[in-house]
């Protein structure tokens, strides 16, 4: 079973925005885990760790926690995409700095706005500003998104 977007459903049950409905849910979700003998593998996915409810990792076996990819993800993320792209010397390594604090996800998501743009407006090849205008519109969409 798989569980996406699971802090909507295992947020602390002493959150100052708990409701009561919400709380039994989770309950209920406890006590399905500690009482399932089958051979089912139970997979929650969330962006939130620090919202969930401590009473949940102690259900778990494992947690796997992904960080935001360094320079070397970065780098291997985009010239997977679009090395088929770009032309002559490209400077790859100024991408790193420029995604800084993306994450993966997020920097597929340039590396395919900027395949679009490339085809859309019919240009030769992706540079680096083109890049860094994906760059841009997904930081601004992303902030846009928190607040």
């Amino acid at each position: 079973m798989f569980f996406d977007e699971f802090d909507a459903l295992g947020s602390q049950r002493t959150a100052p925005n708990d409701v009561g409905e919400a709380r039994r849910i989770l309950n209920s979700f406890l006590q399905m885990i500690e009482q399932d003998e089958s051979n089912s593998l139970i997979v929650c996915a969330s962006n939130h760790e620090e919202i969930l409810d401590h009473a949940l990792f102690r259900r778990f076996d494992d947690v796997v926690r992904y960080r935001l990819p360094g320079p070397a993800e970065i780098l291997t993320l985009f010239e997977g995409r679009l090395t088929q792209y770009v032309r002559g010397e490209f400077p790859w390594n100024q991408l790193a700095a420029l995604a800084d604090g993306l994450s993966s996800a997020e920097i597929t998501l340039v590396a395919q706005d900027a395949i679009k743009d490339l085809l859309i407006d019919e240009r030769d090849e992706i540079t680096l500003p083109l890049l860094e205008e994906a760059i841009a519109d997904r930081r601004g969409m992303a902030h846009d998104l928190s607040t």
